[in-house]
């Protein structure tokens, strides 16, 4: 009985580690169009009514530089830091700075903070 003790123990646990393993389930290309087609139909609401997307000075500035970077680059935008950020009427108004007596232009962005998307974007000369 003493030897059967660590295979039991052994067993349970082998049992336990594939019970709990955990294999992603995909809904797959189809699902994904069918629930594409549903929300751009207009019969789902990602957000509730007074919510907002973007709530917060850092989540806007993230989502501004994964817009900016691969179109600018990460070094040309990183270098207008710090960054002016204004919460104005519902949208995130983002632009870079320059040191003082520099020429030269930045990046402007306004994005609707309920539901991210990009208003404006360009970057200066």
């Amino acid at each position: 009985m003493r030897n059967r003790v660590p295979l039991i123990i052994l067993l349970t646990y082998c049992c336990l580690a594939i019970a709990c393993r955990k294999d992603p389930a995909y809904l797959g290309t189809e699902s994904a169009q069918r629930k594409l087609r549903k929300v751009l139909a207009g019969s789902t609401y990602v957000l509730l009514r007074g919510d907002t997307l973007i709530k917060n000075k850092d989540a806007a500035i993230m989502v501004a530089e994964a817009a900016l970077f691969p179109i600018f680059g990460k070094s040309k935008i990183r270098s207008e830091q710090p960054y002016e950020t204004y919460l104005i009427d519902g949208y995130w108004v983002i632009s870079g700075t320059l040191p003082r007596g520099w020429d030269g232009g930045t990046f402007e962005v306004i994005i609707n903070a309920i539901d991210g998307r990009f208003v404006y974007l360009s970057h200066g000369k």
